[in-house]
């Protein structure tokens, strides 16, 4: 187990230095700079504040200026927010993201498997049709177009929920929630009932059937941890997509969550926030990938098995 662990970590670290390379050179080649929006400053204080950020070094120094920086943990500070660093605008948006992604999380946890599962029990019925359609509109339907329809449905027509901000009620929570854990729940409602229906039909559990025990209990104590393995193997790499692709439902129900500043940088060309957070939610990813991927190694031994095989 330790060298199936030590191997994919080692794994993750290439996948972390790309995506730093790539994404430092992909914002520098972008059109505009981050003090194209300042007022027309004499050419000494535009020297000054280039040298300040260390832009007036050639390309080359800059990023390994920039990567040493970063393995000390500092990812420098804001172009558009002077005195603050990355490090610390990341840290104050992240709370409220990550607690929207954990909403979001229970919420397409909770619907998917429980659609997934029933409808893997009556397969090619109303029982299957009924929640496979849903969750296909649910991967078809965008958050950008979910969260408007949400919003007026329930906010304006109905008058039942807020539709906007963060930690003013309980209430506030669930439109964004619901938005954001949407599609993920269609997934996970797919890759159930597929895991379902794999395991219902194992020699073990037609064993446990003969034996005469209930339905219920050979769904639940028999058949639910090996039917829903790929759910787990997809949980690492939903919540990471969840935190990075909250910023689309934080920007429609007006959540001051991460996703304002990485807009923001966006928009006003402040490098070291666009890299910091960039590099901050890959991270994430490959770490939310190697849990799942563990998990799925402790749940199942036959992935250890074949790693130590070579396979």
């Amino acid at each position: 187990m330790w060298r199936f662990i030590g191997f994919r970590t080692l794994q993750a670290i290439p996948v972390i230095f790309v995506v730093i390379t790539v994404t430092f050179f992909l914002v520098r080649a972008a059109p505009g700079g981050p003090f194209d929006d300042e007022k027309a400053v004499s050419p000494q204080v535009q020297a000054a504040l280039e040298a300040q950020y260390r832009l007036d070094l050639p390309m080359h120094e800059q990023y390994f200026a920039y990567l040493a920086d970063l393995l000390r943990g500092d990812m420098g500070p804001s172009f558009n927010y002077p005195g603050r660093s990355v490090d610390e605008l990341i840290f104050q948006g992240l709370p409220i993201t990550a607690e929207l992604g954990f909403y979001a999380l229970l919420v397409a946890v909770g619907i998917g498997v429980l659609s997934g599962v029933i409808a893997s029990l009556r397969p090619n019925t109303v029982q299957d049709y009924v929640p496979m359609s849903l969750a296909m509109i649910g991967i078809c339907m965008p958050s950008f177009l979910l969260g408007p329809l949400m919003v007026l449905v329930f906010g304006i027509w109905l008058d039942w929920l807020p539709v906007s901000g963060w930690d003013q009620s309980s209430g506030d929570k669930v439109l964004p929630s619901i938005t954001l854990g949407a599609m993920y729940a269609a997934y996970i409602a797919r890759l159930s009932r597929s895991g379902m229906l794999e395991v219902m039909s194992q020699d073990y559990l037609r064993t446990a059937r003969a034996k005469g025990l209930p339905e219920r209990v050979v769904v639940i104590k028999h058949a639910l941890r090996a039917g829903l393995l790929p759910v787990i193997s997809y949980l690492g790499p939903a919540f990471a997509g969840l935190l990075s692709g909250s910023f689309v439902v934080e920007t429609i129900f007006q959540i001051p969550g991460l996703g304002r500043f990485y807009v923001q940088a966006a928009f006003n060309r402040d490098y070291t926030m666009i890299l910091g957070t960039t590099t901050f939610l890959a991270t994430l990813i490959v770490v939310f990938n190697l849990l799942s991927d563990f998990l799925a190694a402790w749940l199942n031994p036959r992935l250890r098995y074949q790693f130590q095989k070579g396979k």
